[in-house]
This record gives structure tokens, C-alpha cells and sequence, in this order.
């Protein structure tokens, strides 16, 4: 099998899994409204091949080879919320981020609180 052929099957395989729909299922309706999952999908790959060598005064070629490999990651943002007077999106906060952000804000805001009392 070729490099490029190779390449060319993992994308193959890789970009048909790579849909929200595969990692977190088909829209729901619940009463009048329905709602669509939304993903942020990431996906990579790489192979590799190689070909016979010659031993120190050898003429026969030996060796052969070849791999390849790749990944998928999904990371859920938010939903779609479809009703019958409005559609909205819905984000997906990640609280440890925020958790984060609220943290540094507070330290930053202790360290100049201090520069201006001194000053």
C-alpha cells in the first residue's frame, strides 16, 4: 500500500466519524421545541512508508514498511434551541475556565490594591 493511498483511506475513515452527530446523537424534540447538539470537531492524521535497502555488498533488497495513525476530539460548546417564535443558541460554559479567570481576576486586583495603598 502507498503512502498516498494510505493517507487517502485514514481520511476517508477519520472525516465520515468526525460529525457531532456521531459523538453526541441526533437532534431531540421535546414538546414544540428541538434541539441540535453544536461541536467543535478536531481531527488529524499522518503516515508513513518505506522501502528496501541494501546491505554492504548485498544486491537483494530487504525491509518494507509502513504505519499510519490518527485522532478525532469533539468538545461539546453548546445547543441549538429551535422553537416555534424564536431559535437561540445555548452555550456550554466550562466552569473550570471560568473558575480560572475569576481567580486570576481576583489575585491581579489584591496585587495593584496593594501598589495603590502604598503609593
Amino acid at each position: 500500500m502507498s503512502s498516498l493511498t494510505l493517507l487517502q483511506s485514514l481520511h476517508e475513515n477519520l472525516s465520515t466519524r468526525a460529525q457531532v452527530k456521531s459523538v453526541f446523537g441526533e437532534p431531540v424534540t421535546a414538546g414544540d421545541k428541538t434541539i441540535i447538539p453544536v461541536a467543535k470537531i478536531a481531527y488529524g492524521f499522518g503516515a508513513g512508508a518505506g522501502t528496501g535497502s541494501c546491505g554492504m555488498g548485498d544486491a537483494r533488497p530487504r525491509g518494507e514498511g509502513g504505519g499510519g495513525g490518527g485522532g478525532v476530539r469533539a468538545i461539546p460548546i453548546g445547543v441549538f434551541e429551535v422553537g416555534p417564535r424564536e431559535t437561540r443558541f445555548v452555550a456550554i460554559q466550562d466552569r473550570k475556565k471560568l473558575a480560572g479567570t475569576l481567580l486570576l481576576g481576583a489575585a491581579l486586583g489584591l496585587l495593584f490594591g496593594r501598589r495603590r495603598r502604598r503609593a
